[in-house]
């Protein structure tokens, strides 16, 4: 490569950084860290998987795997409001009210730190009346083991429930970038520990499930403190600037992500469930590593989308419209390449299984074909959730999630009886591709001004 060619190249890259309208300059910045940030924390992830299933079994690993995904219902009990926090305070400072983001944070921290108080008195009164081993499907003699997990694994989450609101702040501020740095510690973190466990201790799920569960909120408390002490100093929760009036500002968005959250979970979090009743806790692995492989496609995608939600919220506000079409634009061209990648990933999955894991878990061709398929319409209507989430036009949604939601568990059980976990994957590309088709088509209307009635609320 000669000189001519090498100063070309670093002037292409110097511009990309540089030139370009600010709020394009700032989201490419996040993107580019986020990607390196994620890059590694996916690796950690990668890593996590075959250590952890050696470390406990398959077969406990997919009961983990089960009851992790039931506490993380738990995490919709904020009635939208983080997703409340994220608009109002983009919107804030495009308004230049910075007094008035201080006050949405505070008093998100106050609100949620209620919910979370209730919640936790709730479970510690429900919890001895629970049979977590039936509800796990797993042997009678882990009853114990399970409800001591659970108490661990509830605890924590409630305390990641509040602190990891530190991170919304970042996203709405155009900074998802170090949200993720705070993510990737914990994960290095929960990685160390995890291999420390694995050389000095038996296979043990309460071990497991505690440094799952303090890791990430130890590093959560600790950023919270770096973060609101310093660049974020005037954003810092205070009592001062609870007020719980502007609950209702919050609020009037912040329910429909609720409602939409309440629907998305049945969507996403009940998979687990019914595979364990379906066919048992050792397909419940075999279904997750087939989607932790192919779901690098969907973060690698969500690194570059997270970022424009909340510049999307900025351009709506400011009306620049051409930004928002062309940054879509963008969008569009991206999936079409992670299509590509996506086939690619599908074609080297036996050999990447092997690698990865070894003989431990085995999983099928056509399951990964079918988890192609998923990624590709998943992907395809993020690009437009994430536009008209950070617009708030977010009610037509509202209702197709909710639709989505009612037919998908008794979908899901009929297709999963007759094609296996195939049919579960199945079930959430069809309600994914129905959803892309709908929400691309009220992008469209609401950019070219012909959106009406509800395309427009």
């Amino acid at each position: 490569m000669n000189s001519r060619n090498m100063k070309d190249r670093f002037q292409f890259i110097t511009n990309f950084f540089v030139k370009g309208h600010p709020r394009s300059l700032l989201a490419k910045k996040n993107i580019v860290a986020s990607f390196i940030i994620k890059g590694v924390s996916i690796a950690i992830s990668l890593v996590l998987v075959p250590l952890t299933i050696n470390y406990i079994n398959p077969s406990r690993y997919g009961v983990w795997l089960t009851l992790s995904s039931i506490v993380v219902w738990l995490s919709f009990f904020d009635i939208g409001f983080g997703y409340g926090l994220r608009n109002r305070f983009a919107e804030a400072l495009a308004e230049g009210k910075e007094e008035l983001a201080r006050i949405y944070v505070s008093t998100t921290y106050a609100i949620l730190s209620i919910i979370v108080g209730g919640l936790m008195l709730l479970f510690f009164i429900v919890n001895p009346f629970l049979d977590w081993s039936m509800i796990l499907n797993s042997t009678p003699d882990m009853e114990n083991e399970l409800t001591i997990l659970a108490i661990i694994v509830f605890v924590f989450f409630c305390l990641r429930f509040v602190f990891q609101l530190v991170n919304t702040v970042l996203a709405a501020n155009q900074q998802p970038a170090k949200g993720s740095f705070v993510d990737l510690l914990g994960s290095i973190f929960s990685l160390v520990v995890i291999f420390i466990l694995t050389k000095t201790t038996e296979g043990n799920l309460i071990y497991l499930g505690t440094v799952l569960g303090f890791t990430p909120v130890l590093v959560l408390i600790v950023s919270s403190l770096w973060f609101y002490n310093g660049e974020y100093k005037k954003f810092a929760p205070s009592f001062k600037y609870v007020k719980f009036t502007y609950a209702k500002d919050l609020m009037s968005l912040g329910v429909k992500f609720f409602i939409i959250q309440i629907a998305a979970l049945v969507l996403f979090n009940t998979d687990n469930i019914i595979i364990i009743h379906l066919f048992g806790s050792q397909d419940v692995t075999t279904y997750n590593v087939a989607f932790k492989l192919f779901s690098i496609i969907t973060m690698g995608f969500n690194i570059i989308a997270v970022p424009l939600w909340s510049a999307f919220t900025d351009a709506y506000a400011r009306n620049d419209s051409t930004w928002i079409k062309t940054t879509i634009k963008t969008l569009e061209k991206i999936w079409v390449g992670l299509i590509g990648l996506t086939i690619l990933i599908l074609l080297a999955s036996p050999f990447i299984f092997k690698l990865w894991l070894g003989d431990t878990v085995t999983v099928p061709f056509a399951l990964s074909a079918a988890m192609t398929s998923y990624v590709i319409v998943s992907v395809w209507q993020t690009i437009h959730v994430y536009f008209l989430n950070g617009i708030g036009k977010v009610k037509l949604q509202l209702y197709l999630v909710i639709f989505s939601s009612v037919i998908n568990i008794p979908m899901a059980i009929f297709l999963g009886k007759h094609f296996g976990l195939i049919g579960i994957t199945i079930t959430s590309t069809i309600l994914f591709a129905v959803m892309g088709v709908v929400f691309s088509i009220q992008t469209k209307k609401i950019l070219n001004g012909t959106a009406t009635k509800i395309w427009t609320e």
